[in-house]
């Protein structure tokens, strides 16, 4: 349980990185990111796997293989697309705390599997975090920006924002579950092999970037934006979605899914964080009170699942973990 929680903490640190680049780089277009991003991750994963590729390849099955393509689509790179969309449009906290949600949406579809603590146990945690997302939201839409947003705007963001949190909520359940109930893979392997897939896919972005004649303003962008996409793409790719991937999968192994899906709300709390240090700012009042309910329900929660496992009531994932190797 310990080192389920710790895995999705800093699991939840590396992806808050992502909602970071779009920032970095508002003058590249949501496409070509996830193209850069997933090209990258691809060949990072690509290097990692070959010394264990004959072995990898014999234990993938069709339906490894075909669990694999959805959930990178949907758990990568519709996610990314339409969640640097988001950024672009109306901004990090918007968008991270629209995606923080998860914990929510994740724990309802969750609530039936095995392990799953009972929601009336986990209410007031829920509520905390609920609470905290209604903070943060009231705090957004009542600053005045210094560059105004259209109405149009601000909904195509909404729209894109929901978009990705309709992704990864199927994403993580889905992913848990396939985790839970395939013991041929570590998680370390099966973040691998999700890479090289996402990888391909990635490099086929390319394709539609070169077709499409909105894909991206190749032509215009100096030389040293470029060598920075590139070198921020890297990053990620090597901490978020390799490292990260890796930590998630390992802690899904080792936690229920109600509680897996709490942990979701550390990658809010740390894309907040980086916002807070580019924009050399302090968390405004309303922040941080959405900051300490957050923290506060996810602790809660923490605790809850620490009574029922040290009651026996999820032997299964106990033992699924064991078998789960080392990340």
């Amino acid at each position: 349980m310990q080192r389920g929680v710790a895995y999705g903490v800093m699991a939840g640190a590396l992806w808050g990185m992502v909602f970071l680049v779009p920032r970095v780089l508002p003058d590249f277009s949501p496409l070509l990111l996830s193209a850069g991003r997933y090209t990258m991750y691809g060949l990072v994963s690509l290097a990692a796997a070959l010394p264990m590729a004959r072995s990898l390849a014999k234990r993938l099955t069709r339906e490894d293989l075909a669990a694999l393509v959805k959930l990178a689509l949907a758990g990568n790179l519709l996610y990314y697309l339409l969640l640097t969309a988001a950024v672009h449009l109306i901004g990090i906290a918007p968008a991270s705390l629209i995606v923080g949600v998860l914990p929510v949406t994740v724990t309802l579809l969750g609530r039936r599997d095995h392990g799953a603590v009972p929601l009336t146990r986990l209410a007031w945690p829920l509520a905390m975090v609920m609470a905290g997302i209604v903070c943060i939201n009231v705090d957004v839409f009542t600053v005045t920006d210094a560059t105004p947003v259209s109405i149009g705007t601000k909904l195509i963001g909404l729209a894109c924002a929901v978009g990705a949190l309709g992704c990864w909520t199927w994403f993580a359940v889905e992913n848990a579950r396939y985790l839970q109930r395939q013991t041929h893979f570590s998680g370390n392997e099966w973040s691998l092999l999700w890479g090289v897939v996402t990888g391909a896919l990635g490099a086929a972005l390319w394709l539609v970037v070169a077709v499409l004649p909105s894909g991206g303003p190749q032509g215009e962008l100096a030389d040293g934006r470029w060598h920075l996409f590139w070198m921020l793409n890297l990053a990620v790719a090597v901490g978020a979605s390799w490292l990260g991937n890796g930590l998630w999968n390992a802690a899904s192994k080792r936690l229920p899914l109600t509680l897996s899906g709490q942990m979701i709300v550390f990658e809010t709390l740390f894309a907040l964080l980086y916002a807070f240090i580019y924009d050399q700012r302090l968390p405004r009042p309303l922040e941080l009170a959405a900051i300490l309910l957050l923290v506060a329900g996810v602790c809660w929660s923490v605790r809850q699942h620490a009574d029922d496992d040290s009651s026996g009531a999820a032997p299964l994932n106990r033992r699924q973990s064991d078998a789960a190797g080392h990340a």
